[in-house]
């Protein structure tokens, strides 16, 4: 089995996304990790209209709550790649590696500060003319693709 990165989402709450990025996972052989609470529930018409086919069980993992996602990494010796719009460093300065797990936080509000304090790195997706952020299954795919490239998994 070849090592890949995985996604990880934090409490996502808004459907549509969520599909467009499993499809973008599913696509790229990647696994899928969702912490939550979720802000919907997978049989979400929108959820499934965007998911359509692309929804294979065996590429996602659920974890009851973050806490049970951080001891998971930490037992795996997994490290956590944090996208946010509060990081230093670029996501093209970085060096991925195959075995890293890169979190999303939620599309209304990111992730809490005591995420921020747990994980290996934070990094962000610089952008032009000081907009806010970018769609999150569009920084997923961006950021995804990075990490592929640098491994040659692309």
């Amino acid at each position: 089995m070849i090592l890949r990165p995985k996604i990880a989402l934090f409490e996502p709450d808004i459907p549509q996304n969520t599909a467009a990025i499993i499809r973008t996972c599913s696509c790229l052989d990647v696994m899928i990790e969702i912490i939550e609470p979720c802000g919907f529930i997978l049989s979400d018409k929108r959820f499934k209209r965007v998911v359509m086919d692309y929804l294979d069980e065996k590429m996602i993992k659920f974890y009851k709550n973050y806490d049970d996602f951080f001891q998971t990494k930490k037992k795996k010796k997994e490290r956590i790649i944090l996208m946010t719009t509060k990081a230093s460093t670029s996501y093209s300065n970085f060096k991925f590696k195959v075995t890293d797990t890169i979190l999303f936080g939620r599309e209304s509000a990111g992730v809490p500060y005591k995420i921020h304090k747990l994980v290996d790195k934070r990094l962000k997706i610089p952008l032009s003319f000081k907009k806010r952020s970018l769609n999150l299954a569009s920084s997923v795919a961006i950021t995804l693709a990075e990490s592929l490239r640098q491994n040659k998994l692309i």
